[in-house]
C-alpha cells in the first residue's frame, strides 16, 4: 500500500505529522490515498471509497447509493475496495466495520468518514467538503 504524504514523527515522537492524523487510540491514521492504495483511478473532483465485506448486508444498499451520488455528480467516482481483501489499507486506516465510506477530495485528501449505510443525502452534503 502506498499512502500520500510524509510519515515522519512529530516532534513529541508520536506517529502523525501534517499528512497523517490521529485515531482515537492516538494512532498515526494515512489523511491522503492515491490510486495505487485505491487500486482504481479517482474521481476528477472527489472520490467516493467504500469498505465492504461479501456477507455485509447494509453494504448491498451503500454501494447502490454511492453508485447512484457518483452518477448524479459529474466528476465523482464510486471505489469499492473489498476489506477482507485490503486488511493492510483496512488497519493503516483504521477500519473497523463494514461499509464504511470516506470522501476523497481532488488530491486524495481523506475529507469525511462515515461507518454504516449513510442516506444520500447525507453523502450529497459530504461531497460538498470535497468539490
Amino acid at each position: 500500500m502506498r499512502v500520500l504524504g510524509r510519515e515522519d514523527a512529530r516532534e513529541d515522537g508520536r506517529e502523525g505529522g501534517p499528512d497523517r492524523g490521529q485515531d482515537d487510540a492516538g494512532r498515526g491514521v494515512p489523511r491522503f490515498l492515491d490510486p495505487a492504495a485505491l487500486g482504481a483511478q479517482p474521481g476528477r473532483r472527489a472520490t467516493l471509497v467504500q469498505f465492504s465485506s461479501a456477507f455485509c448486508q447494509p453494504c448491498r444498499a451503500t454501494r447502490r447509493i454511492l453508485a447512484e451520488v457518483a452518477g448524479m455528480v459529474e466528476g465523482v467516482a464510486h471505489v469499492e475496495i473489498d476489506a477482507e481483501e485490503r486488511l493492510d489499507l483496512v488497519r493503516a486506516l483504521g477500519i473497523e466495520k463494514t461499509p464504511t465510506v470516506l470522501v476523497l477530495d481532488e488530491a486524495g485528501r481523506i475529507v469525511r468518514r462515515a461507518a454504516g449505510m449513510p442516506r444520500k443525502v447525507d453523502v450529497i452534503a459530504a461531497l460538498g467538503a470535497a468539490v
